[in-house]
């Protein structure tokens, strides 16, 4: 029998030539640590030389905005019009010492903009939120223009080539989770007659090329995509897959395979029983990504053991393992489980039984957790919880919400 250890310490080799260490990653957590300029701060770079010194082999940052005018959280990083990559040099700095290598997840957050930040977002089409209880939280946005469009496709191959000017080793795209790529994938929010309606996957795909223009073919670039939205007529896997395919045809070389979006949250675990069982929420989809193209594929989302973690990379579906919250929890977790400790990757965090306070408090939480890790602190695993409850305003989900993402 194999040793779990073994599969788990194998480095992994993309087509760009770069070489990731072994098959543990952190995947992309919204960390809330920008200065009042959304600047990296010195909290920012003291989490992430933590978690590298905890022994991931790859750490994908938190969304970082690619126009400082369209926020989806106060405290994002987002690049400015003309960026300076020494800005970003200390946050790059963080792994040094270490095996880890840091990529920066690139992002623009569409209509998923809270109102309180974008009394108008921009989205490819003028659609507000149909779910009643999310709609109350962000404004109707207004259909971007074809040379608006342009821009932002600009907008994430400046931001690109800033950070790898800065000494980041890799970029990931965020195609998923409802944010404005995924908003483009949709066919419930993009609704445009025009080339960037005809073929939905336009749109990525020309971030693709751009970012990958602005990088050379030496750099990682990633894309982050939703198996599905979950939502009827919404982005579908069939589509998706389609996506993988051309997506591989582009020449990224990794992609992480997620899904849902605010409005149906399958990346906080809503999956079936039986996908939850194997610690795997799209192990499934993998396993059909996988006979339509060669990318190197990353699944994150409920793995738990590292018996669990060497079943997945030994059923051939994916080759590395993303592992988000429970890195807030124990940031020494992928070193104690390469090590061969009996460990669980485990979130901790307390439920309610109330779909949307549970929602609430997860987030609250787990960021809750992050910054004590950010400011040096231990991190707090009873009283912090129920604090982040009682901060969470459970009675007002408007209240709520806007103290969550603040």
């Amino acid at each position: 029998m194999t040793d779990p250890r073994d599969l788990l310490a194998e480095p992994l080799k993309l087509q760009c030539g770069a070489v990731l260490p072994h098959r543990i990653a952190k995947s992309a957590l919204s960390e809330q640590l920008g200065d009042r300029r959304n600047a990296p701060s010195a909290e920012l770079s003291r989490l992430y030389r933590t978690w590298a010194r905890g022994g991931a082999g790859l750490l994908v940052t938190g969304n970082v905005m690619v126009d400082s005018t369209a926020l989806g959280e106060p405290r994002n990083v987002a690049v400015p019009t003309v960026p300076d990559p020494a800005a970003y040099r200390s946050w790059a700095q963080s792994v040094d010492g270490t095996d880890a290598q840091l990529w920066v997840q690139l992002n623009h957050p569409g209509r998923q903009s809270p109102r309180y930040l974008s009394r108008q977002p921009v989205a490819p089409s003028a659609v507000p939120f149909g779910d009643r209880g999310v709609r109350t939280a962000f404004a109707a946005p207004r259909a971007l223009t074809g040379d608006e469009i342009e821009a932002v496709v600009a907008r994430f191959a400046v931001s690109a080539r800033a950070f790898v000017d800065a000494g980041f080793a890799g970029i990931q795209i965020h195609g998923a989770h409802g944010y404005l790529i995924s908003q483009f994938l949709s066919p419930l929010v993009n609704r445009r007659d025009d080339e960037w309606g005809r073929d939905r996957s336009r749109f990525l795909l020309e971030v693709v090329r751009a970012v990958r223009g602005a990088v050379g073919d030496r750099v990682p670039v990633s894309v982050k995509l939703n198996s599905a939205d979950f939502q009827r007529g919404g982005f579908d896997e069939d589509e998706s897959l389609r996506v993988v395919r051309a997506l591989g045809e582009a020449g990224i070389d990794l992609l992480e395979i997620s899904g849902g979006t605010y409005e149906r949250a399958a990346m906080m675990g809503a999956g079936r029983a039986s996908t939850q069982r194997r610690e795997a929420y799209f192990l499934d989809y993998a396993a059909k990504a996988r006979q339509i193209s060669d990318v190197a594929l990353m699944v994150t989302g409920g793995f738990a053991t590292a018996a669990g973690m060497a079943d997945a990379l030994e059923s051939g579906a994916l080759d590395m393992l993303g592992i988000g919250r429970p890195f807030t929890v124990d940031p020494g977790l992928p070193g104690r489980l390469l090590a061969g400790e009996d460990v669980r990757a485990e979130r901790r965090c307390p439920r309610t039984g109330i779909r949307l306070a549970d929602s609430l408090l997860e987030i609250q939480w787990h960021t809750q957790q992050m910054h004590r890790v950010a400011a040096g602190k231990p991190v707090d695993l009873k009283r912090g919880a129920w604090r982040a409850l009682a901060q969470a305003g459970l009675s007002d989900p408007l209240n709520a919400f806007r103290r969550v993402r603040a």
